[in-house]
């Protein structure tokens, strides 16, 4: 029987998979601005940190419990500990563990956390290569471009049906990445490219478990074996992305191919990365600033009667958790976030663990907190009253959080969060050798130096 469907197929789609196969194998090394290339070097510090901030999470326990199953080849480094595994299932693993504190990037036009998938795949391939930090640098930044570009053309439909956009989109910017490392041509990259569109991964209703961020580490994983394969010869449709029953028009009633087209090579989706000062997902950022900003008027929790929120109607869809259970589920709830903020003045990893989202005291001020929608609002704000017990009413406004394009980290405060998540993992001495290797990473001769450092 005949079936319709909502939106016809698009017949006419221009060949993005060539077009970005040709991009990948051509574009000349550095070829971009010095800012791009500043962005590039904050992008893999950030996700490094990250990564080895949650080397000894249970996720990353039982990861490489069952990869250690399969008895890999020691090829590659898991990131903060002191394991090699098979370059594929160091993807797999680094990618988890730079997702799981959620402490990642934002690309944030997309809401895509970037670096996971194509970092994770990108240094496990240079490391067993033992290829260059500029190559690595230069597949990062058209790894991401690639991923980024297609997640633009299809956000918000692609994200609103359901799928988690950084798995989705994260195995195409690997594939990217790895391809540009091996120096596949054009044909052979359109193939890696092809071959991937045929295993994104990931949907929402994972969120707020290990699986959440499994997702960009079954990307990288997923992107890495696509590169490989096409390098042995192996073969996809030319057409994998834009065709009728393709990647893009399966998964997405939105198709704006000129997303992916339009400037490429001159502007790079890296440039909009943006970096979290804040532990969980992005739609709280602006939520935790203000209360962080109220504690800072001098609010403290006993004084408050109630703390009302109004948000845009996506805080509540993902972070509506009012009774959190345990650290993942408080990254999802925007009243655990505002709890923290006024409490403590911040909202790294510790504020988001098991004994915080079960302390009384947060309980009880988490309990405050009163959120009502108002699309009025742009889903990057908010605005937020704290009602005292006297009867005054103290209020806040955020229209861009801390670590928004309108107002980034700095390279300081980047800093400040990477010492605060490798110090407790590898010791200062080495955080600070780390710190200095990552700034001159695209100076580096070979990338097993710096893997080196970051085994614990």
């Amino acid at each position: 029987m005949a079936r319709n469907t909502q939106v016809p197929a698009d017949l006419s789609a221009p060949p993005i998979t060539s077009i970005l196969a040709r991009f990948v194998a051509g574009h000349r090394s550095r070829g971009w601005s010095d800012a791009v290339e500043h962005e590039a070097h904050r992008t893999f510090y950030n996700w490094l940190g990250c990564a080895i901030g949650a080397a000894h999470h249970e996720a990353a326990d039982a990861a490489l419990g069952a990869v250690q199953m399969l008895q890999p080849a020691p090829q590659a480094t898991v990131l903060g500990r002191s394991e090699k595994v098979d370059m594929a299932s160091a993807a797999l693993i680094n990618g988890i563990t730079s997702h799981t504190f959620d402490f990642d990037d934002t690309h944030l036009k997309t809401i895509i956390h970037p670096a996971g998938p194509v970092a994770s795949a990108v240094l496990a391939l240079a490391e067993h290569q033992g290829l260059a930090g500029r190559d690595v640098i230069d597949a990062l930044v058209l790894g991401i471009d690639v991923a980024c570009r297609v997640g633009n053309a299809m956000y918000p439909d692609h994200y609103d049906r359901g799928w988690h956009i950084t798995g989705s989109t994260g195995m195409l910017g690997a594939a990217a990445g790895c391809a540009r490392l091996l120096k596949l041509d054009e044909k052979r990259t359109a193939m890696a490219l092809g071959i991937a569109a045929s295993q994104p991964v990931g949907v929402r209703e994972q969120f707020g478990t290990m699986t959440k961020p499994f997702h960009p580490g079954g990307a990288a994983r997923a992107g890495l074996l696509s590169a490989l394969l096409a390098s042995r010869g192996f073969t996809a449709s030319e057409r994998a992305l834009e065709a009728p029953r393709g990647f893009v028009q399966v998964v997405s009633d939105k198709r704006a191919w000129n997303e992916v087209t339009d400037e490429l090579g001159e502007r790079f989706e890296i440039s909009f990365n943006t970096y979290k000062p804040f532990a969980c997902g992005i739609v709280i950022h602006p939520s935790i600033d203000a209360c962080v900003q109220l504690r800072a008027q001098g609010i403290t929790d006993d004084q408050v009667e109630r703390i009302e929120l109004r948000v845009h109607s996506l805080v509540l869809e993902l972070t509506g958790k009012k009774e959190p259970r345990d650290g993942l589920q408080g990254k999802f709830s925007v009243y655990h976030g505002c709890a923290v903020g006024l409490l403590y003045g911040r909202a790294g990893e510790e504020e988001f663990s098991d004994a915080v989202v079960t302390d009384p005291r947060v309980v009880a001020l988490r309990n405050k907190v009163q959120a009502t929608v108002d699309d009025g609002i742009d889903e990057a704000a908010v605005r937020v009253a704290a009602v005292l017990k006297d009867g005054r009413r103290v209020e806040v406004r955020v229209d861009h959080a801390i670590g928004s394009m309108q107002n980034p980290l700095t390279d300081a405060q980047l800093q400040g969060k990477f010492d605060g998540l490798v110090v407790p993992v590898l010791g200062r001495e080495r955080a600070d050798r780390i710190s200095a290797q990552c700034r001159s990473l695209a100076a580096l001769a070979d990338v097993r130096g710096l893997t080196a450092l970051c085994a614990a």
